[in-house]
């Protein structure tokens, strides 16, 4: 599958990417005063879990391999250092103010468990803008290279569709397919749907209500505007730029979508409040066991040299990613190993880049939204905040899954930003002399997850997903691999939400 749209699309196909049905907090009322519990990483998933447990009474304690909490929720700002497997370190050179978000980067409206918390948590929210009519779509070997604004693209494949249905009906190709009443209903409506005149034909005229002019409408004796042409048929029907028009048509993707306002690792730092004092940052873990009375989690502590220490609880919930919990000593079952060792996790590079100017609002009226492009960097998007406002900005200057993030994966991080800076530049002119400085990140490369997201098959779904998600002895593991929402925060909420309950159940006898 190549690029993020196949690839968000196929997910969408096998149940990662739908709607949730959250309505509250978890009810774990009754639990025994003081009954301990070991959470193992301070993700979104780990800090929901110690959350709640913790205001329903337990003990609680968080042990996190990184220095900070908030896992796959984050967000890079001027002064940060990334560093990644193999020794590369960026230091993040963007201006005062500007971000970039590698990991989780906007909202659905329907993700109705991150609203909750952030609700509950105090965290404002913005409009995140995902379709924007003058974003680009381009695809190199169509229209000479030239990215086309999406307006023009969606309104004349909506065009030509509608009128070649009306005239399927209207030279009675269908009669065995729909009734005269049917007809004459489809012919009504793909006359509004498409624009069609009433001769039912996709014109100039009618088009540009849609599509923009070419000389905008404007005051004076010679004020009427002149019309934008509609691409030739043939030529938009090829090119194949129709899938990014359904794009913003899947679920997940639809208004309205949101942001975090500052960044997405608002969200991260709201939670950690929640929990403070309970996190241990800088110990790795490399040993999860379990008996009839506890779990016993062996780890290195970084904070003292990396000495080896133990942590013993009643109970345990593990949010380590399954590529290096794979990699781990834990006691389970052979079939709760096998269901860890059985989900891979996707590869996927995010390149942040600063350009001196809001050029693409400037030049462009393009504020906020995305374009697609059939090369490896697969979309750029533009920031939605900060509109009008001088000096330097930061827009995502490339998105890829699959193997476009593999190979990107396999460069050095400055290769990364100036192949992303050779893409971009196919649909921004202004590229080379606004660009300022840059990051990229490969999630395959970062070693507290080794990947961006778990990738479930339907079969592997079918053989392991019950046992990765049952509570298994005194260990339940959360995290959005052990959802069916996968590769959203709203799955690892969810799946802390199903652990914990689980783990209530089993404390209070009830299961």
């Amino acid at each position: 599958m190549a690029g993020s749209v196949a690839m968000y699309q196929a997910m969408t196909r096998m149940g990662h990417a739908t709607g949730t049905d959250f309505r509250q907090s978890p009810n774990l009322s009754g639990a025994a005063p003081g009954t301990t519990v070991l959470v193992l990483g301070a993700g979104l998933a780990g800090m929901l879990a110690a959350y709640e447990l913790n205001r329903a009474g337990y003990n609680v304690r968080v042990l996190e391999f990184q220095t900070r909490s908030g896992g796959r929720n984050y967000t890079l700002r001027g002064g940060d250092t990334l560093t990644e497997l193999g020794g590369a370190t960026q230091k993040v050179g963007f201006s005062p103010g500007n971000y970039i978000n590698p990991g989780p980067w906007r909202i659905p409206y329907h993700h109705q468990a991150i609203l909750h918390y952030c609700k509950a948590f105090g965290v404002a929210l913005e409009p995140f803008i995902e379709l924007n009519h003058n974003a680009y779509l381009h695809d190199t070997a169509s229209f000479g290279g030239v990215p086309q604004r999406y307006r023009h693209v969606s309104s004349d494949f909506y065009g030509y569709t509608a009128e070649l249905l009306s005239k399927a009906i209207n030279q009675k190709c269908l009669d065995q397919t729909v009734s005269a009443d049917e007809a004459a209903d489809i012919l009504h409506n793909m006359k509004v749907w498409g624009l069609l005149d009433k001769e039912g034909a996709y014109t100039a005229r009618l088009a540009s209500e849609r599509r923009g002019f070419d000389t905008p409408p404007q005051a004076g004796p010679d004020g009427a505007g002149v019309p934008s042409q509609p691409f030739p048929r043939a030529e938009i029907m090829r090119s194949g730029l129709s899938q990014y028009v359904g794009f913003h048509m899947l679920n997940d993707f639809q208004t309205t979508m949101f942001q975090p306002v500052g960044g997405m690792d608002m969200i991260g730092r709201a939670f950690a409040r929640q929990i403070d004092g309970l996190v241990t940052h800088n110990l790795r873990v490399s040993a999860i066991a379990q008996d009839d009375t506890g779990v016993t989690v062996t780890y290195e502590d970084h904070n003292q040299a990396g000495a080896v220490q133990t942590a013993k609880a009643e109970y345990c919930v593990c949010t380590i990613p399954l590529p290096v919990l794979n990699q781990l000593d834990v006691r389970v079952s052979a079939p709760m190993r096998a269901a860890i060792a059985a989900v891979p996790y996707a590869s996927s590079v995010k390149v942040g880049l600063e350009f001196k100017r809001r050029f693409w609002e400037e030049d462009e009226q393009i504020y906020g939204g995305i374009s697609f492009t059939d090369q490896q960097i697969s979309v750029m998007s533009y920031p939605s905040h900060g509109y009008f406002e001088h000096g330097p900005a930061v827009l995502l200057g490339g998105y890829m899954f699959g193997p476009a993030a593999w190979d990107f994966a396999g460069m050095s991080p400055e290769e990364r930003i100036q192949a992303a800076l050779a893409q971009g530049a196919k649909i921004h002119k202004q590229y080379p002399a606004e660009f300022s400085n840059g990051v990229a990140v490969a999630w395959s490369r970062m070693p507290w997850t080794l990947g961006c997201c778990s990738q479930w098959s339907e079969e592997s779904r079918r053989a392991h997903y019950r046992t990765l998600t049952t509570m298994e002895g005194r260990l339940v593991l959360a995290g959005e691999h052990a959802s069916h929402v996968g590769c959203w925060q709203e799955g690892a909420l969810l799946s802390a939400v199903s652990a914990v309950t689980q783990l209530h159940a089993r404390a209070v006898g009830a299961g």
